[in-house]
């Protein structure tokens, strides 16, 4: 028994691990090849907002799928600062975003 009567919290009231600038870059590289596997092009319009499903599961339906989850991405806003990035992004992500059709002017 805890002095203050305080428990431990329980898995699910736990808060989600914090996602790292790497994740979230690679999170909305996802969004941007779904677009483009979709649309043909990277022409996002700034205010477009690309819906995508994240976690573990294997969209079977099965008890894996809990673990998904459906984000919403500003990818617009994501690609328009991308693009003014340029500069100082790495090569490696510029390759990459090359590869699926970025405008880089």
């Amino acid at each position: 028994m805890h002095i203050l009567g305080i428990e431990p919290a329980a898995e699910d009231e736990k808060p989600k691990p914090r996602r790292t600038q790497a994740d979230k870059w690679a999170l909305n590289y996802a969004a941007a090849k779904q677009f483009y596997k979709r649309e043909g092009h990277l022409r996002v319009p700034r205010k477009h907002i690309e819906r995508i499903i994240v976690g573990s599961g294997d969209g079977s339906g099965g008890k894996e799928d809990k673990d998904q989850e459906e984000r919403q991405l500003k990818l617009g806003a994501w690609i328009s600062n991308q693009r003014s990035r340029a500069t100082t992004l790495t090569p490696e992500r510029v390759q990459q975003l090359s590869k699926i059709g970025m405008r880089w002017t």
